[in-house]
């Protein structure tokens, strides 16, 4: 059974950072699969933040151009979320994504707050 996990959320002061994890486990190889973050703030839908192709292309929202970065390190299972110069409005859970023809799978969210 597929199982993502997440890590790394918290509190941080608006220009801040912080570093989200997300280990994916359960048989499957992953190397193949796209992996990504999505968030939810209060009363919005999910959005897509970013992802990443198994050759390492990537894909951000508008929003986090420049200032989030994704990463996949495929020996480990795993794909990294690293946020400079976060902003309030960057507060929402932060959900991890593998998915590729036919499987799809999600992470239970880490919450991502920023404020002073």
């Amino acid at each position: 059974q597929v199982q993502l996990v997440e890590s790394g959320g918290g509190l941080v002061q608006p220009g801040g950072s912080l570093r989200l994890n997300c280990a994916a486990s359960g048989g499957s190889i992953f190397s193949g699969y796209v992996m990504g973050w999505y968030r939810q703030a209060p009363g919005k839908e999910r959005e897509l933040v970013a992802t990443i192709g198994s050759g390492g292309g990537t894909n951000y929202a508008d929003s986090v151009k420049g200032r989030f970065t994704i990463s996949r390190d495929n020996a480990k299972n795993t794909v990294y979320l690293q946020m400079n110069s976060l902003k309030p409005e960057d507060t929402a859970v932060y959900y991890c994504r593998v998915f590729t023809l036919g499987y799809n799978y999600w992470g239970q969210g880490t919450q991502v707050t920023v404020s002073s």
